[in-house]
């Protein structure tokens, strides 16, 4: 269970930290209006997160073993990918991701971020690719597996944006330098997982 809780934690601190339209908005939102009115809003993935793992389990559930097996090699190349994508951000000294827009008009609330969560294409393809075959292979090990993961993935996830907020509130003494920071961590995070799937799904593929 332990191996389950630690990829939890490794994943929902990445998905947290890599740069998308859910951490630029949770970023703009700070910058304009502070930490107070936008802190309720990194609960937000608890809402919009429901039905995609709805869908994508579903799915998986569907599928024979050895395709869960190929996606799992599958979400080694794609978290390999977000490594990659994460050391440009790096390097470019981005803290908001390119393309970042306000919008205007009635006030932001914890729906409208959801909804820019559930709308945003990186949470079906990160619970499809990477997390959801883990948290499968877990639940049907022991569902204490699959519950522990989901459980350390959320915790961290959030409390990983509720930093992510706070640091933004005082971006002009601390956010950007703690901000690369985070970053840099996250690359290797990814990196280094990537790697593992990767290696994990051929040899459980090859001694099917």
């Amino acid at each position: 269970m332990l191996a389950y809780i630690i990829q939890g934690m490794a994943y929902g601190f990445a998905a947290a930290t890599q740069p998308g339209p859910f951490q630029t908005y949770l970023i703009l939102q700070t910058l304009k209006q502070g930490w107070r009115p936008t802190l309720p809003m990194v609960l937000a993935p608890l809402l919009s997160d429901g039905p995609i793992l709805a869908l994508v389990l579903t799915i998986l559930t569907q599928v024979p073993v050895w395709l869960v097996q190929l996606l799992e090699v599958a979400g080694g190349i794609f978290v390999m990918y977000l490594a990659f994508q994460a050391w440009r951000t790096w390097r470019r000294h981005d803290s908001v991701p390119d393309g970042a827009t306000t919008t205007s008009g009635s006030r932001r609330t914890v729906l409208q971020a959801a909804l820019v969560n559930l709308l945003n294409p990186a949470p079906y393809l990160f619970w499809s690719l990477v997390t959801g075959p883990i948290l499968l292979t877990g639940w049907r090990e022991t569902p204490a597996n699959g519950i522990g993961m989901l459980i350390a993935f959320y915790l961290t996830m959030l409390t990983a944006c509720t930093a992510i907020v706070l640091l933004f509130a005082t971006a002009n003494r601390f956010g950007a330098k703690a901000t690369r920071v985070l970053q840099l961590l996250s690359v290797l995070a990814l990196g280094s997982f990537g790697l593992y799937h990767i290696g994990l799904g051929i040899w459980a593929y090859c001694h099917a």
